[in-house]
């Protein structure tokens, strides 16, 4: 018997319908792979920015009131406040009367005594580090970030130790300072030092600063705040864009930050709005 190959006729046929099965499978397959592979990206980045922006927020309300600021230069943008670490509210002449556990306003106090305590220590507490501060309004005279009048000097021992009752602590300041202005919830805040959120375009990167000293003028690049001693802590990169407003509000209405952030990665970009409310009751 004669024995028959595969024309070329036949081949060329048969190459012709299988590209076109190819095709048609391409068609249903990496069109779905690449929306998953874009959606996958885009929810990476809204998971980023989301987690940077809730960061942020973090902080912002557990901020000394009033002590807020935003600033920019060039492609930088800005962000600092002053952290506060506890709080709590301080004995004045009142019912219970005691000159020896109330503040006094009227000269150098270095002891007195709280009517609620702080919570957020281990007692017995000294520090020669952090701060206390008493009507911070971020105005001239009462503004924590000139180191007057409402916030105690770098470098002041601060021991805070349980009294008699439950609810009194006794508050030591060595040196003994003289607070200014006294805050018509008799609120006190013990703060550890300023933080700054820098947003720079031209790098990409959102970063958080800390442990620098308290400045009347607010560092709005990385060399300036490292210089001062901060150190540096990435939250974010690939960002695109970020806008940082903040609204001091009234004694009726609480301040506001509003914080815009644009990520852009592997040709996707999203962009994120978080609003914090700041009670800045001093």
């Amino acid at each position: 018997m004669r024995q028959r190959g595969v024309t070329l006729i036949e081949l060329v046929v048969t190459l012709a319908v299988g590209s076109v099965v190819v095709a048609f499978m391409a068609m249903f397959i990496v069109g779905p792979m690449n929306a998953y592979s874009a959606q996958s990206r885009r929810a990476e980045l809204v998971d980023d920015a989301d987690s940077a922006l809730r960061f942020m927020a973090r902080d912002l309300r557990g901020a000394l009131p009033a002590s807020v600021r935003v600033s920019g230069s060039g492609s930088v943008t800005a962000l600092e406040l002053i952290a506060s670490v506890d709080g709590a509210r301080y004995r004045d002449p009142g019912p219970l009367s005691n000159p020896a556990l109330e503040l006094d306003f009227t000269a150098a106090d270095g002891a007195f005594a709280t009517t609620v305590p702080f919570t957020q220590l281990s007692l017995p507490w000294t520090s020669s580090t952090h701060y206390l501060s008493i009507y911070n309004v971020g105005v001239p005279g009462a503004d924590a970030y000139s180191m007057a009048n409402v916030v105690t000097p770098a470098g002041t021992t601060i021991g805070i130790s349980q009294g008699a009752t439950a609810n009194e602590n006794l508050v030591t300041l060595s040196p003994a300072f003289k607070f200014a202005l006294s805050s018509p919830g008799r609120r006190v805040y013990l703060v550890s030092g300023p933080v700054s959120y820098l947003c720079d375009i031209g790098t990409g990167t959102l970063t958080r600063y800390s442990g620098y000293p308290i400045s009347s003028t607010q560092a709005v690049t990385a060399g300036a705040l490292l210089g001062a001693g901060a150190t540096a802590a990435r939250v974010s990169s690939d960002v695109g864009a970020c806008q940082f407003t903040y609204s001091t509000g009234t004694a009726q209405r609480n301040g506001l930050v509003t914080m815009t952030m644009q990520l852009t990665r592997g040709g996707e970009s999203v962009q994120l709005l978080h609003e914090v409310q700041l009670a800045n009751a001093p």
